[in-house]
């Protein structure tokens, strides 16, 4: 265990983070998506929920301030228009920790491909459909605390 880190972040998935530079992304997939199949880089967050993956995540990921967009998120769908109650969470929970960004539904032409090409994916066990999200990392600037 270490201070300051969320415990449900795994040595795999701390290396995974890390070892992530400035604009690569990470996806993070509910439990029916191909995730093995996909992965050029597998973090496997069995038995944990998206909400939980995600909180993890913002707290040691610096998001992408230098693009319009660093956080996307599927649709229900895959038809942006078109939301669940899981989209509405994920989207709340963006906002409480990551106010600054704003959280972007693609279709599944755009996320798919997207999730594909992602530097590594956090194989969640959330049940919810369409519930995958993508975050773009950034930078921790040299006046800033680490």
């Amino acid at each position: 265990m270490l201070i300051g880190i969320p415990p449900l972040l795994s040595p795999d998935a701390l290396h995974a983070l890390r070892s992530m530079g400035h604009g690569d992304e990470v996806a993070l997939v509910d439990a029916n998506y191909p995730a093995q199949e996909h992965a050029r880089r597998l973090v496997r967050a069995d038995g944990h929920d998206m909400l939980a993956v995600l909180e993890a995540i913002l707290a040691v990921l610096p998001l992408d301030t230098a693009v319009p967009d660093a956080v996307f998120r599927a649709a229900l769908n895959n038809d942006p228009a078109q939301f669940a109650p899981i989209h509405n969470s994920i989207d709340a929970t963006c906002a409480r920790l990551a106010p600054s960004f704003t959280v972007r539904p693609l279709g599944g032409d755009q996320l798919y491909p997207r999730i594909k090409s992602a530097y590594c994916i956090f194989a969640t066990g959330e049940r919810a459909l369409f519930a995958n999200i993508i975050l773009r990392k950034g930078v921790i600037l040299p006046d800033a605390p680490n």
